[in-house]
């Protein structure tokens, strides 16, 4: 444990406040970002940072200085955060969370002296690290975010995290290879932004061309009530109606598309909402492509899928009318 750390710790036992104010201060933005990454929610991550320096203050009794002190701190933040995160009992906001704030993320990105053409491309690859990071496990992200981003030894993260050493180097490892893999067309970008290369023109060789069906789903009032397939006209809905005999379906409208690999696209649904398209990485068996219902900007539905061409894949999504919205979605061909 640092000099300082080990001074306001003494202080803030003997009832000092303004010792405790200056160790809340050092360490607030730290962990409000621990737990937002695991939350992906602002507003559930201040709620959780909150609650955690009352922890830290109430257990201060108890801490006996055989680890460094935000290691212990950042351990009472992740239980926290992690109950938190299973009460939610959903992984889709995880999925689709808000951004890091710019100043977030000026202690991991310094560049002060970049001019405007570099903080614009500097701006577009956080963004891409964000969703990366955003499509990882809850897990991987905050073992990532703890060694890569808050700089913990392997041991210190085994403390937070109470498991073992090997757990951590494996676990880091599989996090790591899963996060590169994810990250490939920022690696491209980087490598052309060396090259002197514009990235548009870069992205704009990679385009992941998306067809959408967006179905209105009902119950029929009774068995007898659904269509026969035989009246209906177009070929796939006589197939989707076959699939699914318990379910009516409407067609409301189709999007057709090619989206730059890197750039998030949207476009309008029935009841005022937009669907967010947006690739992470192509290969020649499959894309990865994020998909998000907004509503008036907020995120009601957000999931990541591995698509490969020509294979549908579908988003049962949010009330609509007298049924939910249902997108059967298609990327490649």
């Amino acid at each position: 444990m640092s000099s300082e750390d080990r001074e306001l710790v003494e202080r803030c036992r003997a009832g000092d406040l303004e010792a405790f104010e200056r160790l809340v201060e050092k360490y607030r933005q730290r962990v409000w970002r621990l737990a937002f990454q695991i939350l992906r929610d602002r507003e559930e991550a201040q709620d959780v940072a909150q609650e955690a320096f009352v922890r830290v203050f109430q257990s201060l009794p108890a801490f006996r200085g055989q680890s460094a002190f935000y290691t212990w701190m950042f351990r009472i933040v992740v239980n926290l955060a992690m109950d938190r995160q299973r009460q939610r009992g959903v992984r889709a906001r995880a999925l689709g969370g808000e951004a890091v704030p710019e100043e977030e993320w000026q202690r991991t990105l310094p560049d002060p002296a970049a001019g405007p053409d570099a903080r614009a491309t500097r701006a577009e690859e956080r963004e891409l690290v964000r969703r990366a990071l955003d499509s990882l496990p809850p897990n991987h992200r905050t073992i990532i975010m703890l060694s890569d981003i808050e700089g913990l030894t392997y041991r210190e993260i085994a403390e937070v995290l109470r498991i073992p050493l090997g757990t951590v180097m494996s676990r880091l490892y599989n996090a790591r290879k899963r996060l590169r893999a994810l990250l490939r067309p920022l690696l491209s970008l980087l490598l052309a932004a060396g090259l002197g290369l514009a990235p548009a023109a870069l992205w704009a060789q990679q385009l992941v061309p998306c067809s959408v069906r967006v179905l209105l789903q009902t119950r029929p009032e009774s068995p007898a009530t659904p269509p026969a397939t035989s009246q209906l006209s177009d070929p796939y809905m006589r197939k989707f109606q076959r699939q699914f005999p318990n379910r009516q379906y409407e067609e409301l409208d189709q999007i057709q598309a090619r989206v730059p690999v890197g750039k998030a696209q949207r476009f309008p649904l029935p009841g005022g909402r937009d669907l967010e398209i947006l690739p992470t990485g192509v290969s020649a068996a499959m894309a990865r492509v994020s998909f998000a219902i907004l509503n008036r900007g907020a995120r009601e539905v957000a999931v990541s899928a591995d698509m490969p061409p020509g294979k549908p894949f579908s988003i049962v999504g949010p009330p609509q009318g007298t049924g939910v919205l249902h997108l059967v979605i298609v990327c490649g061909g």
